[in-house]
């Protein structure tokens, strides 16, 4: 990665995030309006280092803007194939709704498959006697079948996702919490899609 301060890494994933947004390149003002920073002197200072790395240009229209340039692109690219997507959060107690929200994450190898892999982060308690809390991220590769007692990602009447143990049979499929205070739930099997099986885990103990 090139070297940014903290502000800059914060502009540049802006920038890189919201490329389909604008349909032209955004003011000064308008990144500052995004980002909730008072002070446009600052963003400028941010702006022109970003500049001087390479990663974006002012663009040549009447009221000047700033966009991402061709490294910056090709850095995207590069950066995108080392990194594992983050789709947004996965419910390990009541199913939430499935949103997907899409950035990337660097982690290990070791535990991922050489599959597709996608992370979820944890919201809920429905998992704790497995060891996966609240908060935690859990990496999932992508299938659609699962052997019975794997930790499933599993998306009910194709709108809400639930991170569960499974159990499958012909009349009806269980998604079973490893939480004594929480009951089994029963579905028809039509009604339950497995999107994933859990390969891997990750906790932070950094206070935010």
């Amino acid at each position: 990665m090139i070297d940014l301060t903290r502000k800059q890494k914060e502009i540049f994933e802006f920038l890189l995030s919201n490329q389909q947004k604008f349909s032209y390149p955004p003011t000064l003002d308008e990144v500052c309006q995004a980002l909730g920073l008072s002070s446009r002197g600052s963003l400028h200072k941010h702006i022109q280092a970003l500049i001087e790395s390479g990663l974006v240009e002012s663009s040549e229209r009447k009221q000047k803007g700033i966009r991402l340039t061709e490294k910056a692109k090709n850095y995207l690219a590069i950066d995108k194939s080392h990194k594992t997507p983050f789709v947004g959060y996965i419910a390990a107690g009541k199913p939430i709704q499935a949103i997907e929200s899409i950035s990337y994450m660097a982690i290990p190898d070791q535990i991922k498959t050489e599959n597709s892999c996608y992370i979820l982060q944890v919201k809920g308690d429905s998992m704790i006697e497995e060891g996966i809390f609240d908060g935690d991220w859990v990496v999932i590769e992508q299938r659609s079948h699962a052997r019975n007692g794997e930790i499933v990602v599993a998306l009910i009447d194709k709108a809400e996702a639930t991170l569960k143990f499974i159990e499958q049979y012909p009349h009806e499929t269980l998604l079973i919490p490893a939480n004594s205070h929480m009951s089994a739930m029963h579905f028809k099997p039509e009604q339950v899609e497995i999107q994933g099986v859990l390969v891997g885990q990750m906790r932070s103990y950094v206070k935010h």
